[in-house]
């Protein structure tokens, strides 16, 4: 049987179209039976013809905050944030829970001991972790065994060693929780007043701020909490993860005034030491002839050895924020830490955004020759012998190597090791005097009176 020819497909299309002309429909109704039929088959597509379910799976993970008028939303989550923290606090280990830990490390020590250090081997080590109970069970795993195992012939760790390992680590843990306390905004930052906070609640507990004034404290908090601002919030937004204040060693300077017998040397070196604190205020009062609790420019130039060159000064008050014209203490505070700092990224960002005039992100050599400019005034103010630029010129673009021969970026000072003494011969009379005689400070070294103090002598 002959099978019967199948349609041409124009001859379907004519077909078709000359039904549509038939169509007698509004629109109206042809748009709702559009809309029915995509309906129809888009739902028949997602339930039948995708097997793949994955995206039923996927758990939610954006929570909308609640609005500061949503007062209700806001105790809720403030609560259960307080009673999620409180959970994590009572998974830490205690002192007593510490105690009975070094206990069962001490009575499986297993001999030789090593120099001083007694030692543990893995199979003891699991012992001890049975017995420790669940708090310590993720202390005692293969990973933290192999983390602290070194070189000892027998395979063993140092019991010391492990102690301290997590004794850190639930330190670290304690810290997590009382700096996320603070954190009112709960988003794992903080800002400047929630670090405020948090600080002038810690100086009760360090010994070491017992002899302050309570009328100094909140100029105290101010020169702690600018410290961290400057270093963790490079971009100035105003707020610091709390990752990144644990990670940083500044709470752990913090936190050094714990100690009744920090060394005097100690002190002088911590910026968070009594000692330091008002070392630095005493110096913003120095400065402050007219005392007005303000520093103008021409006060600010008396800072360190008042060598600080016009034209930087200038710089700092255009960009820094001032008022009135004139620079308060948290803006001192900045000045501060970049200057004494001058080796840190953070400092070199600071200052290179001074010497970069016009906001190009490099300096060439007429930036350079601008600021060298006014270290040539100073040296024939003093009767110095004259040094040329192109000398000078030279011989910081061989310290620096910048990728492009003629242009410094920030990075190229970072990476060169070198951004403090080429800074230091741009903007400091007494830096580029100390680098030019650099060799023979070496040489009298021994004796330590050469200073620019000499300037005038020479």
């Amino acid at each position: 049987m002959a099978k019967e020819k199948q349609p041409h497909w124009s001859d379907i299309l004519k077909r078709r179209l000359a039904n549509a002309k038939k169509d007698e429909r509004s629109e109206e109704e042809k748009k709702a039976e559009e809309t029915e039929l995509f309906t129809k088959y888009y739902t028949e597509w997602k339930e039948g013809g995708d097997k793949d379910k994955s995206y039923k799976t996927i758990p939610r993970f954006y929570y909308r905050l609640p609005a500061e008028d949503e007062v209700l939303l806001q105790k809720l989550r403030e609560e259960s944030r307080a009673v999620f923290l409180q959970r994590k606090s009572r998974e830490l280990l205690d002192n007593e829970e510490l105690q009975n830990l070094w206990f069962l490390l001490d009575k499986h020590q297993v001999p030789p001991v090593s120099g001083e250090e007694a030692m543990i081997s893995y199979e003891a080590y699991l012992q001890v972790g049975e017995q420790a109970g669940p708090k310590c069970s993720k202390f005692f795993t293969a990973r933290v065994y192999a983390k602290l195992l070194h070189s000892d012939p027998y395979g063993r760790i140092s019991i010391m060693q492990f102690f301290n390992y997590v004794m850190r680590k639930v330190w670290l843990h304690q810290t997590r929780i009382g700096l996320s306390l603070y954190d009112v905004a709960g988003q794992g930052h903080l800002r400047e007043s929630d670090l405020e906070n948090y600080i002038l609640e810690l100086i009760p507990t360090l010994p070491q701020l017992d002899g302050l004034e309570k009328s100094f404290y909140s100029f105290y908090v101010c020169t702690a909490v600018r410290k961290f601002f400057f270093f963790l919030d490079p971009l100035r937004t105003g707020k610091i993860k709390i990752q990144d204040i644990l990670a940083c060693s500044f709470l752990d300077d913090l936190l050094e005034l714990r100690d009744e017998e920090l060394s005097k040397e100690s002190q002088e070196s911590n910026w968070f030491s009594a000692p330091s604190a008002l070392r630095v205020y005493g110096q913003y009062l120095n400065l402050d002839k007219d005392h007005n609790g303000m520093l103008s420019k021409e006060e600010l130039s008396r800072y360190g050895t008042a060598t600080l060159t016009s034209v930087f000064l200038d710089r700092v008050f255009q960009e820094c924020l001032t008022y009135d014209g004139e620079m308060d203490y948290k803006t001192y505070l900045d000045f501060v830490l970049a200057l004494e700092n001058r080796k840190e990224p953070a400092a070199l960002q600071y200052i290179f955004k001074l010497l970069d005039m016009e906001n190009r992100g490099y300096l060439n050599v007429f930036s350079l020759n601008f600021f060298f400019r006014a270290i040539q005034e100073q040296m024939k103010l003093h009767g110095q012998e004259q040094v040329t630029f192109q000398d000078v010129k030279d011989e910081i673009y061989d310290m620096v190597k910048p990728k492009d021969p003629y242009k410094i970026t920030l990075q190229d000072l970072v990476n060169s090791c070198q951004g403090d003494t080429v800074t230091s011969i741009l903007i400091d009379l007494n830096g580029f005097w100390t680098y030019e005689n650099r060799e023979v400070l070496v040489a009298s070294d021994n004796d330590g009176s050469s200073s620019m103090a000499d300037l005038d002598d020479n």
